[in-house]
């Protein structure tokens, strides 16, 4: 990788992870206690969405976009060799995030067609810089990258034009998790695998995670139709047939992958465990048809557990090693992925009274903020602030950071 000029710049748009990291969490800790408020008619929305879909819309556009773009931003340097987007661009590109978030709240004034604009503007220009990226680097292999990238632009744009034409976005929920799905199962199986290898090696294990190969490929493709057949008829018993086996074999996927090596190091285990949600949701998604489950409860599974899950452990992960440090959950970040594991199990329970005055809802949103404010607080002046300095980061602390940035 070509020298990096020194950068005098805020050390918040230092890096790609640093503003869109940040930007996740304080959103996310603020959108779900709103959403509960909302909910309970003690707040009002007045955005172009129904209130259900402004929810589930900024739970996948905005919280989930701005994990992804900061994903991207931090792994594509790694990955072509070149200079990563910092300073004023990656200013604007998240003041642009902000903007979309402003105007799905309804608080630009914007008409529905102006909302659209400026909120899918913000995919349209990450997919953009990818591409430059990628193809200035000669990158070919991760060009693959953008294909997920891009539908999930495409799903936002086809949300605002469901909701106008139709008055609600049926369809395109569940089209916005399921491309987050499929991109945890293309990039999930390519870093828990490595990331695993890595500390067996370190270990000196000699079961190692079975490379990608052809299992891989026909599971990737039998969790895209599955998907695919979820979004279009959730109800069709064909569609609970695709999704079983897709569930099944994401199951055997992810147990190839030396998971119980997780066991001594939290970070990975946060991985596996979150991956595991995967084919826990498609398996209740494969139940709906046969009406063993209320189609709430699979998408939250695939929602709450493994896009929340995972998200928050890739950005504990890279954020880590990204600033300098060891890669060490610790007490406050172990705690922080419990609790949104829990918010997913205990948002299964929907509208049951679990204690006086707290419903499963409640007491999700309560369990998701509590974790994400364990994750700012811990995180934050991580991403505000510059890298540890090399003169201050041992050799272990140096080997351990390295393997959190391949």
């Amino acid at each position: 990788m070509a020298a990096r000029p020194d950068y005098s710049g805020p050390v918040l748009f230092s890096y790609g992870f640093r503003p869109f990291f940040l930007g996740a969490c304080l959103f996310a800790l603020a959108v779900i206690p709103a959403w509960l408020l909302i909910w309970q008619g003690t707040l009002t929305y007045s955005g172009p969405f129904l209130p259900v879909d402004w929810h589930i819309h900024e739970m996948i556009f905005g919280y989930g976009a701005a994990v992804v773009a900061g994903f991207l931003f931090t792994a594509v340097p790694n990955w072509t060799g070149r200079m990563p987007a910092r300073g004023w661009p990656l200013a604007l590109l998240s003041g642009l995030w902000l903007l979309g978030r402003l105007a799905a709240a309804g608080w630009l004034g914007l008409p529905a067609l102006g909302v659209m604009a400026v909120d899918c503007a913000f995919l349209a220009a990450v997919i953009a810089m990818i591409a430059r990226e990628i193809i200035a680097g000669e990158n070919w292999r991760n060009l693959k990258v953008l294909v997920p990238i891009t539908l999930l632009g495409a799903a936002n744009a086809c949300f605002h034009v469901e909701v106008m034409s139709e008055g609600a976005a049926d369809i395109s929920r569940r089209l916005g998790i399921a491309v987050l799905i499929f991109l945890i199962m293309l990039i999930g199986g390519r870093i828990i695998p490595g990331f695993t290898r890595n500390w067996q090696a370190k270990r000196g294990a000699a079961k190692m995670p079975v490379p990608f190969g052809k299992f891989d490929a026909v599971t990737l493709a039998s969790g895209a139709a599955a998907l695919l057949a979820w979004t279009a008829a959730p109800w069709a018993a064909a569609s609970g047939v695709l999704l079983l086996a897709a569930g099944l074999l994401h199951a055997l996927r992810v147990a190839r992958w030396c998971g119980l090596a997780g066991l001594g190091e939290p970070l990975l285990l946060m991985l596996h465990a979150s991956y595991a949600l995967v084919p826990a949701g498609l398996i209740a998604a494969a139940a709906v048809p046969f009406g063993l489950l209320e189609p709430a409860a699979a998408a939250h599974i695939l929602g709450i557990g493994a896009v929340g899950g995972m998200t928050l452990a890739v950005m504990m992960r890279a954020t880590l090693g990204h600033s300098g440090r060891l890669l060490v959950a610790g007490p406050v970040l172990t705690a922080a992925f419990a609790l949104v594991i829990a918010s997913a199990a205990l948002r299964l329970a929907g509208s049951t009274e679990l204690a006086a005055g707290w419903d499963g809802i409640t007491v999700s949103a309560a369990l998701w903020t509590a974790g994400f404010v364990l994750m700012v607080l811990k995180a934050g002046p991580w991403l505000a602030n510059r890298r540890i300095g090399s003169k201050l980061v041992s050799g272990a602390q140096a080997k351990n950071r390295n393997l959190g940035e391949n």
